[in-house]
């Protein structure tokens, strides 16, 4: 099993404005907090000669991640470094309309261990979709982030992702969640 780290949507301005007042800050820091682990995740990667997979979304002229803008680019604790792929993406799915299928399967990928923004529409549509496209995922259980959803603080989205996700299946393919620290390439 060849295995590569996809890491999506980890932009400057990803989270920006999502929260009250009161809550941005612990969004902030949460996200700052993920960008480390993950940055940690990348570089591992990269010693393991793992392939790193950056998906990056491309924002309309008015939206945060308004594609040129700084708040579009990636966070630099992921930034692209040599050999990492990038895949700009328009929708929630990243694979749809885009050539991540086909850049992970010319590399002989068929594990993915996905991590990046947000939890419960880019995370939780490739992590579903890739399944179904006969990848296996592990979910890195502190590996996304989202922010405040209505009622919902972002860490209740992430909880009930990773018990949701945790075991979905298509077929003979699956999703395991499991924590940063227990990834080893």
């Amino acid at each position: 099993m060849t295995t590569a780290l996809v890491i999506i949507d980890v932009q400057n301005a990803i989270l920006s404005g999502l929260g009250t007042p009161d809550r941005q800050p612990a969004i902030d820091d949460a996200l700052d907090a993920l960008c480390a682990r993950l940055g940690k995740l990348k570089q591992a990667a990269h010693v393991a000669d793992i392939p790193v997979v950056l998906v990056q979304h491309d924002g309309s002229e008015k939206h945060r991640l308004a594609e040129g803008s700084q708040g579009w680019e990636l966070r630099p604790e992921i930034a692209a470094g040599d050999g990492d792929v990038i895949v700009r993406k328009r929708a929630c799915d990243s694979f749809f309309e885009t050539d991540l299928d086909e850049r992970l399967r010319e590399r002989g990928i068929t594990r993915l261990v996905v991590g990046g923004c947000m939890t419960q529409f880019c995370v939780d549509t490739t992590v579903r979709r890739a399944v179904s496209m006969g990848y296996d995922v592990t979910l890195l259980a502190d590996g996304h982030m989202t922010a405040d959803m209505g009622r919902l603080c972002f860490e209740d989205v992430i909880a009930h992702h990773n018990m949701v996700l945790d075991d979905f299946d298509a077929g003979d393919h699956a999703v395991t969640v499991r924590a940063a620290s227990e990834i080893r390439f």
